[in-house]
């Protein structure tokens, strides 16, 4: 697998922009997003008056984006016993503190906007793809998780999973560039590892197959492209720029740059030659071009 465990799974993100950038560092692309984040909230309230007490209460109020994303998280996740004002300071803190937090929050923005053809802006990203929402919170929870704050890295995840409907473990490790596409019903295991760039879409389980302990969970390369209702078990490897099929069961190794479909899942072109993929499917998001290749397949 690239980069070992994923020791470099907030590295820098290599996704298309969606517009013609001139940034240097991380830091300058943040700014730049959350610029145009702003110019989107603003040109949203002067076309829709209805909405503009709460684009400025969650955008243009607010003077960067980890302030925005605080404040809304803080708001969504809040209960009558978690408040939206400890969430608040907890999540700016975390975000304030952790340039690579940053990073990876302005890489998943760029992947939605890129990826998903549905997204028509950042700014409606950042208000409202849950799957989005969830894996930002995630990051927040997994260190806490690392700080050993296990307690509230729980109560976190319990919250992540009753709003968003997204279940990840605190312990999970998730890279950057990361597109939850739907999300509703994403299950992450605790040992579960996800490179950069990949792509998952709604109701994707990342389970163990049993109650033995230890490392567990797959590991999903760089590039992956995980379709709807998939189901990988066990502490296997999905390599690099891998594509499994909507509804698949993985329960084996899956080569980098094969497709697996099916269940129990099978290699696109067989086992000892099968076909590989020239794109990186996590980023362009191609579902179904494996199905000319099965004359017998097609309807």
């Amino acid at each position: 697998m690239p980069g070992g465990e994923f020791n470099n799974y907030y590295s820098p993100a290599t996704s298309p922009s969606p517009a013609p950038l001139s940034f240097i560092d991380a830091s300058e692309d943040e700014v730049w997003v959350w610029t145009q984040i702003k110019a989107e909230a603003r040109r949203d309230a002067e076309s829709e008056p209805a909405l503009a007490s709460y684009l400025y209460s969650t955008i243009l109020s607010h003077s960067s984006l980890e302030r925005s994303l605080s404040f809304h998280l803080g708001n969504k996740l809040s209960s009558s016993t978690l408040l939206s004002t400890l969430l608040y300071d907890l999540f700016l803190n975390t975000f304030s503190t952790d340039p690579a937090l940053r990073a990876a929050s302005v890489a998943d923005l760029r992947a939605a906007r890129v990826r998903d053809p549905a997204c028509v802006s950042f700014s409606h990203c950042l208000l409202n793809y849950k799957g989005y929402l969830a894996c930002q919170a995630h990051r927040i929870a997994h260190k806490l998780w690392n700080q050993s704050r296990r307690p509230l890295a729980l109560a976190l995840h319990s919250r992540i999973a009753d709003v968003f409907a997204v279940d990840i473990h605190p312990a999970a490790k998730i890279g950057k560039g990361i597109l939850l596409d739907h999300a509703t019903g994403v299950v992450i295991g605790e040992t579960a590892v996800i490179g950069n760039n990949v792509s998952i879409l709604h109701h994707v389980t990342l389970g163990g197959t049993g109650k033995v302990g230890g490392d567990r969970h797959p590991k999903i390369g760089d590039g992956v492209l995980i379709g709807a209702g998939a189901t990988i078990l066990g502490n296997v490897k999905i390599g690099e720029g891998a594509k499994i099929g909507a509804g698949a069961v993985v329960l084996i190794d899956v080569p980098p740059r094969t497709t697996a479909v099916g269940n129990p899942a099978k290699l696109v072109g067989g086992k000892e030659k099968p076909s590989k993929l020239e794109d990186v499917p996590g980023e362009s998001m191609d579902h179904t071009s494996f199905i000319s290749e099965w004359s017998d397949y097609i309807i």
